[in-house]
């Protein structure tokens, strides 16, 4: 749109953002989409609420917003448990998309909140530098900050072996948390 383009206004602004977004095949940021829209990223914010209240299933990942496709491949799907200092994150996170897993989501146990998940929705090297970056760059701390390095994953893959050999390699790294 061009910025002399007129705002475009409440459910016909939100129906045009679900659109784009089940279209998309890579997320679109709120930044993005503020812009296409000609409104503030807040406002954003709050069309995407009221999208997931209708129970679109958006996922706001930390490299934007993503629509779930029905009839996506069925994936083989794990919970594991991990636990490292910051400084050893990227190479846990690279280490799991190395091995053609997706890092759905990071969770943690919190004494007073109980359990905080965050999606992250990681695929490959880049989505993994492109956290970090927004880490370092917003000097935001992990959630495995509040927990001494203790966190969970879920991770998905097209295949059991995918998953097995992620986790061998994580356990061979020693971030894995040993489940005997």
């Amino acid at each position: 749109m061009d910025q002399e383009q007129e705002k475009l206004l409440g459910e016909e602004r939100r129906t045009t953002i679900l659109k784009w977004l089940q279209e998309a095949d890579e997320p679109l940021t709120g930044s993005e989409l503020a812009k296409k829209t000609n409104v503030s990223r807040q406002v954003i914010v709050q069309d995407i609420s009221l999208l997931k209240a209708k129970n679109e299933p958006i996922l706001a990942t930390a490299r934007g917003y993503l629509y779930f496709k029905k009839g996506q491949k069925e994936q083989c799907v794990q919970v594991i448990a991990c636990q490292h200092n910051e400084a050893r994150t990227e190479e846990e996170l690279n280490l799991l998309v190395d091995h053609g897993v997706r890092v759905k989501d990071v969770i943690v146990e919190h004494p007073v909140y109980g359990e905080i998940t965050a999606s992250l929705m990681l695929e490959n090297r880049r989505d993994v530098q492109l956290f970090m970056k927004k880490i370092k760059g917003t000097k935001a701390s992990l959630l495995s900050a509040l927990t001494e390095g203790i966190h969970l994953h879920t991770i998905e893959a097209g295949s059991e072996e995918k998953l097995s050999d992620a986790c061998i390699a994580l356990k061979e790294a020693g971030l894995l948390v040993n489940q005997d």
